[in-house]
């Protein structure tokens, strides 16, 4: 069986591509084809298949500004020639899924969250405030015909898995569309508990809009305890200038590092509306716990009261709340990492595995009958 898997954009390392990694290993002679592409931001799992780019590849500062080339996506997209291919694997986020595939090919689409910037995202990025008077002639426009392709494209995909009930909810609102839910995984064989606790408190996001950033430095500047923030992204020189001195902020670390921040921290803080959470779990499966808000994808991923605690309003005022009743709470290790075992990574392939194979004996016994009539 012939494969290819089609990824957004491989410019760095996140959850997304943690799980095309796995895709990686399940299918190790895929083609993988991607917009964008920067070898030396990429782990050498994916960096060993055959990577195929778009044209937009050789477009001026891609890699450093690849989002200002948002309107070509669906162009670009459509131009892989997929032709061939018994499987294609779109893992998409944004564009993958518009992919072009033949009559004889199945389409599976491991969708992380309907076109976040066109839908449930949109007054974050583009509201009231957010664009200048030539910005929105633009943007406005653009958007309005990339929420059609969207739609339009999803009837491509012959079988839809979300990520949570929480994308799927949202890939039958906007789609009208079914989909089964698979829980990408957290490597809990990497992710362990650690033997030491220090009293600072974490974030790992990355500074975009919608990941809530900004309440949380408001909320430690009020509160005057350590916290560590791991990320970068556009907002990250603006939330910079408004920490105090109690808040640090480090650059990308590696993983070992990344692990050992999980390990000594009293509990990741986590303010935004997440599709599903993949620091989260990771950071349970260190044993820690998490106080995050009380909607998205964390509420299939967080207990309250036995993982972690929720807040309800995303306030610094909410944040300073939860904390200071975070602190009066005690959490036993030893449980918060059994539940996060849950989400392991042989879990996930033996249902991503079976999910696929069963698909592919419906297509062939269908294929079959379409050419007995």
């Amino acid at each position: 069986m012939k494969v290819a898997i089609v990824h957004d954009w491989l410019t760095g390392m996140r959850g997304g591509e943690r799980v095309l990694e796995i895709f990686c290993k399940l299918y190790p002679d895929a083609d993988i084809y991607t917009l964008f592409y920067n070898p030396g931001k990429i782990s050498k799992v994916i960096n060993n298949m055959g990577v195929r780019t778009s044209f937009l590849q050789n477009f001026p500062f891609s890699l450093r500004w690849y989002r200002k080339y948002l309107a070509l996506f669906p162009l670009a997209v459509e131009q892989f020639d997929l032709r061939g291919y018994d499987l294609v694997i779109s893992s998409s986020h944004c564009a993958a899924k518009g992919v072009l595939t033949t009559p004889d090919t199945l389409h599976i689409c491991y969708c992380y969250t309907p076109f976040r910037y066109g839908w449930d995202m949109y007054q974050e990025y583009f509201g009231r405030g957010k664009l200048s008077c030539a910005g929105k002639v633009i943007v406005f426009p653009v958007m309005n015909y990339l929420r059609v392709w969207d739609c339009l494209s999803s009837n491509r995909v012959d079988y839809f898995i979300a990520i949570s009930n929480n994308v799927r909810s949202r890939i039958e609102k906007y789609y009208r569309r079914e989909a089964a839910v698979i829980h990408p995984p957290a490597d809990t064989s990497f992710f362990i508990p650690g033997s030491e606790q220090d009293e600072f408190f974490l974030v790992v996001s990355a500074f975009v809009p919608y990941k809530r950033v900004d309440i949380v430095v408001h909320a430690f500047n009020e509160l005057g305890l350590p916290l560590k923030i791991v990320g970068e992204g556009p907002l990250k020189k603006r939330i910079q200038r408004e920490a105090k001195s109690n808040i640090e902020f480090l650059r990308e670390v590696s993983d070992s590092e990344l692990r050992r921040l999980y390990q000594r921290c009293r509990a990741l803080i986590f303010a935004g509306i997440e599709d599903f959470g993949l620091a989260p779990l990771e950071v349970q499966s260190a044993g820690r716990p998490v106080i995050a808000y009380g909607k998205g994808g964390l509420l299939e991923t967080v207990v309250d009261g036995r993982t972690g605690i929720f807040f309800n309003e995303q306030t610094p005022e909410a944040v300073i709340d939860a904390v200071k009743k975070f602190r009066e709470m005690s959490f036993e290790q030893e449980t918060i990492r059994e539940h996060a075992i849950q989400f392991g990574v042989e879990n996930f392939r033996k249902k991503f595995q079976d999910y696929v194979e069963e698909r592919c004996r419906e297509w062939i016994q269908k294929r079959k009958g379409v050419f007995s009539l």
